[in-house]
């Protein structure tokens, strides 16, 4: 490679004229392009007049266009939260070895990261209570659809619903209708009652041709779900899976999905060692240990080699997963390792006692920042009389767009619900700066 300060070394363009002919030359290709095989219908014949920049330059030109960026305080949640990840995580994360590695298909060259990965999965079964946990789901929504089609291959007689709770995440809902449009799984609704599930109707539309029944806790408005054990004893008088969405943090302080009924606990562990990326996460599907051989994504085992010395592989992976697509449990293929990686190294960073503080707190700064609003004339906080975790809804007299994009302009982003309700999400930020947003309220409201 040559060096950054030649006129075309760079990290983005490694090689000199120079050293490209030599490799050709060393392999008996004429040019570049002889090294592709790409059909002229689709191959692109012409510049994309990019001028040629050093690094300096183009950090420079980068940077400028980040600068540009407005400098807000993020309290908007939803599904993407903004968690402190500690900088050992980023630090060794991006070893090369972790970058460069793909799938772990040799378990001879691999064994230090699927080792990390059997933790993680090990973290999930601890956390959930259940006996099987992946390391390999896209996010949160895949996860849900991966759920479906899991609770149908389990299910022995004809079902074809899932119920979904009305407050389940628009993204969510589309993801898993693309699931089950193939297979033929209808996705039907059921009512809340105060920002949590309306037993009551749920119990009205539960019948024998119920696949499914998924709950969350927390919502998507951060209400803590008080009768997940009611709903996993009607799913299970129906001979219906019961399916929990939720997050390593909550589950850290929350009864197990195995204690209230769940059969299956999907959500995005993204969590924990992923910045707010509003898109990417981790998909966190586990699942009772009779169950194994239906489970989608990958899988680390541990078993011994010929030495007898404990050994890891990947397990139980069919091959129609990979080649056979229309025989396959899932086709989840993509490697999430390096994502299920960093979350392991966080949660080893946090420990027990460090998750459960972390959740801990994400229970009560909600709740001390609803009583400060609260306190406001014109707001009325939290508009939901449930335990919250990490956000909440609250109400306003004037128009709630109005008053985001009033505190926007204050430095804070927030979301308007509707004409006048709006969702704030607290987890890490600083004390100073919940106290710059309550004033910023004020100054807003009054």
């Amino acid at each position: 490679m040559s060096s950054p300060d030649t006129e075309d070394g760079s990290p983005y363009a490694p090689h000199t004229e120079a050293e490209t002919e030599a490799m050709l030359d060393a392999i008996g290709a004429s040019d570049v392009e002889e090294l592709f095989d790409i059909p002229s219908a689709v191959a692109f014949d012409d510049t994309f007049d990019i001028p040629a920049r050093s690094e300096a330059e183009i950090t420079h030109e980068v940077r400028s266009i980040l600068d540009r960026n407005a400098s807000v305080t993020c309290l908007l949640g939803r599904g993407h939260y903004d968690h402190f990840i500690p900088a050992i995580v980023d630090h060794i994360a991006d070893r090369s070895e972790f970058l460069t590695s793909y799938t772990q298909y040799q378990p001879e060259a691999s064994q230090g990261y699927l080792q990390a990965l059997f933790e993680y999965q090990s973290l999930l079964v601890e956390l959930t209570g259940l006996g099987v946990a992946n390391c390999s789901l896209y996010d949160a929504a895949s996860a849900l659809g991966e759920a479906a089609t899991f609770a149908a291959r389990l299910r022995h007689t004809d079902g074809n619903r899932v119920l979904v709770p009305e407050l389940l995440h628009p993204g969510r809902r589309s993801t898993l209708e693309n699931y089950c449009a193939g297979p033929g799984i209808e996705v039907a609704t059921y009512p809340s009652d105060d920002g949590t599930a309306d037993v009551d109707a749920l119990e009205a539309l539960v019948d024998d041709d119920t696949l499914m029944i998924y709950a969350e806790s927390p919502t998507i408005r951060g209400t803590l779900e008080p009768a997940s054990r009611a709903l996993g004893e009607l799913a299970d008088d129906h001979d219906a899976a019961f399916c929990l969405g939720s997050d390593p943090y909550a589950l850290s302080i929350l009864e197990t999905p195995h204690e209230v009924g769940a059969d299956i606990v999907v959500g995005d562990a993204g969590v924990l060692g992923l910045p707010t990326s509003f898109g990417m996460g981790l998909g966190l599907f586990a699942t009772r240990e009779e169950y194994v051989r239906q489970t989608p994504g990958r899988l680390v085992g541990v078993s011994e080699d010929l030495e007898g010395t404990r050994a890891f592989s990947l397990t139980l992976v069919t091959r129609e997963q990979h080649i056979r697509r229309e025989r396959a449990t899932s086709n989840i293929c993509t490697n999430q390792a390096w994502v299920a990686l960093r979350a392991a190294m966080h949660a080893a960073w946090l420990g027990p006692t460090g998750l459960v503080d972390a959740a801990t707190s994400y229970v009560e700064r909600p709740r001390e920042l609803a009583e400060r609003l609260d306190a406001i004339d014109g707001v009325s906080a939290p508009v939901h009389d449930r335990a919250h975790f990490r956000e909440f809804t609250w109400r306003v007299d004037d128009d709630a767009s109005k008053v985001a994009n009033a505190l926007l302009e204050h430095g804070y982003a927030v979301h308007a619900l509707d004409d006048d309700t709006l969702q704030v999400c607290v987890t890490d930020q600083p004390n100073a700066a919940i106290d710059g947003f309550v004033h910023a309220v004020e100054e807003v409201i009054t």
